[in-house]
């Protein structure tokens, strides 16, 4: 096996092995060398090359949140770093761990006018766990190099020889890196480690040029008192109005007795998203289509104080429905609880109490001390919930083909056990209105609710997902992320579902005048693209459906196994849909 020559290349490389980061996209550079050399010459790595780095991040996103371990990215100087923005952003929000390795310019090469060089250190300040700016070992004392160390003064640096003060440099670099790495374990989030490098680069060496240790941090435990636990007890018995809202939530991480003791508490509705990936028989999952009738109701305030909560319980990541933010910002329950090893946001501006623990060590523990209140409070809420559901089929059968329609049977249409991977924008927001089969695993990237890399974080998902993946897309997004398809990771059992409305159709739900010529262009961005060309280019087979016929024919063989991914394009009416779905939300009020 081969070495890089590189000291700092060789301590990154070996101490992500040690702490357990096998997984490597790396985008191809020369400033990167000795890392890639590094990375691809062990074959305990795992090693993905992807050249988009906007793409490549958002890939090993999508591998970590697969396997719930840090996915690291590798790239070249300049601004390549930059185009990482996206998917550290997003890792931030949704709390999954990822390694940032940038290769820098030495310090002294910055801001002089050479190629390839920005200020890369602490880059992502404002969106990061950890920043950790190495430093550049030496090489026959070059006065710049040992200039640019600035552990010690200036002229004690020159009195010191060589070995000494690369000594020193090895031990600050081990720490930092160690404690990057340990922070994105236990942290759950993004780091960045940036490397400066001087020349020559590609250099190798038949042994270890060094042997750098680990360093374990311990974790600190989190404990809630006995008399915290009593007071939390007391006040929940007390309250004939409990809600329990779930947000984004990894499969299987609550035991469904702790979900079966919640749904048999008459004084608590669950209310649950898509993406929460919990299911009940008793619970609550589509918000919007409970709540959002009520705006058109004579009698609203009264309907909204009934579902007013006294105590709101809440766990997992964002939220989607803007109906349920806005109702419980409006209608705020006297006790606000999230419960989140990590940290609450204040969405609903009333939050009470952090209680950081894992909500299913919490719910275990504290659902074992509570009493089970009579009330009406269920009960009322599931005979609308049920109403709303016998009016959704009805209402689905008289509508024309639309976004809508095609949600309806896109959704019914997966085959069980997949992995289903959506979109932002519209997308998420129509898969919040159906029934998805409990066996399907959903994810979406909720943290910053962007378009911008979902095709690259379910290429990333699909590759380690343990079932086959399907992602659902709108056509701005599929469009705006089409380089997560320029790799080699799209298994064959990869689909691809894109509903074509020629725009960003979710505009046309928003208020305001939709008739003008600058609404189309810079708001709904309308066009007459097709990803048929795309899947030439990139050995995908492709098929249309423009009628509710095509589709249901298609997706007859669509899920069919074969030895390249498929992608199925639905053409629905650009200027319809919104009204469709408007009127949806009106019927169902009208059918209270």
């Amino acid at each position: 096996m081969k070495y890089t020559e590189i000291p700092l290349a060789h301590t990154i490389v070996d101490l992500c092995k040690q702490n357990g980061v096998r997984h490597i996209v790396i985008s191809p550079g020369s400033r990167n060398a000795p890392l890639t050399i590094g990375f691809t010459e062990d074959p305990w790595f795992a090693t993905y090359s992807i050249v988009d780095e906007r793409s490549a991040a958002f890939f090993a996103l999508g591998l970590s949140q697969q396997l719930k371990e840090p996915a690291a990215v590798v790239c070249t100087s300049g601004s390549a770093l930059l185009n990482y923005y996206p998917a550290v952003s997003e890792a931030f929000y949704s709390d999954i761990p990822l390694v940032v390795i940038s290769a820098d310019r030495p310090p002294y090469r910055i801001d002089i006018g050479d190629g390839q060089t920005i200020r890369q250190d602490n880059i992502f300040h404002r969106h990061i766990l950890y920043s950790g700016n190495l430093k550049q070992d030496l090489r026959d004392n070059d006065p710049n190099i040992i200039r640019d160390q600035d552990s010690v003064p200036p002229l004690l640096q020159l009195a010191r020889n060589k070995p000494s003060l690369q000594s020193e440099i090895q031990h600050y670099n081990e720490v930092t890196i160690n404690e990057a790495l340990s922070t994105a374990v236990h942290g759950k989030g993004p780091v960045h480690l940036n490397a400066p490098f001087e020349e020559p680069l590609y250099n190798r060496s038949d042994h270890p040029v060094v042997q750098p240790k680990r360093v374990v941090k311990s974790e600190e435990t989190y404990q809630l008192g006995e008399s915290e636990w009593d007071e939390l007890v007391t006040t929940w018995n007390g309250a004939q109005r409990k809600m329990v809202l779930v947000g984004v939530n990894s499969p299987d991480s609550i035991p469904f007795e702790v979900l079966e003791q919640l749904a048999k508490d008459e004084s608590v509705i669950v209310l649950t998203e898509t993406t929460s990936n919990l299911h009940h028989r008793d619970f609550f999952p589509f918000i919007d289509k409970l709540i959002a009738p009520l705006d058109k109701l004579e009698d609203a305030e009264s309907f909204y104080q009934r579902l007013q909560p006294e105590v709101l319980l809440t766990f997992g990541g964002m939220i989607v429905s803007k109906k349920i933010k806005a109702f419980l910002r409006k209608y705020q329950p006297e006790h606000h609880w999230h419960i989140d090893e990590k940290r609450a946001f204040d969405t609903f501006f009333c939050l009470s109490r952090h209680i950081r623990l894992h909500p299913s060590m919490f719910l275990e523990k504290f659902l074992k001390k509570t009493e089970n209140s009579a009330s009406g409070y269920q009960s009322f809420w599931e005979k609308i919930r049920e109403q709303r559901t016998s009016f959704h089929k009805k209402y689905v059968e008289s509508i024309p083909f639309s976004d809508f329609k095609a949600y309806e049977h896109i959704l019914k249409g997966i085959p069980d056990e997949y992995h289903l991977q959506l979109s932002n924008s519209s997308t998420i927001r129509y898969a919040q209105l159906f029934r998805i089969s409990e066996t399907i695993k959903v994810f979406c990237n909720r943290g910053t609710s962007g378009i911008d890399g979902s095709t690259s974080t379910a290429v990333g998902a699909a590759w380690k997902a343990e079932t086959p993946t399907v992602l659902i897309s709108g056509d701005l997004s599929f469009f705006y992320d089409s380089n997560g398809l320029w790799n080699n990771y799209l298994r064959s059992d990869f689909r691809i579902v894109i509903i074509n409305n020629s725009g960003g159709g979710i505009f046309r739900i928003l208020p305001g005048d939709k008739s003008s010529e600058n609404f189309e262009t810079y708001f709904e961005t309308t066009h007459d693209l097709t990803a048929e060309g795309l899947c030439q280019t990139f050995n995908i087979d492709y098929h249309r459906a423009d009628t509710l016929e095509e589709l249901q024919e298609h997706q007859q063989e669509f899920y069919v196994e074969s030895d390249r991914p498929k992608l199925l394009e639905i053409f629905t009416p650009r200027t319809e849909n919104d009204k469709i779905l408007m009127q949806y939300f009106t019927y169902l009020a009208n059918n209270q």
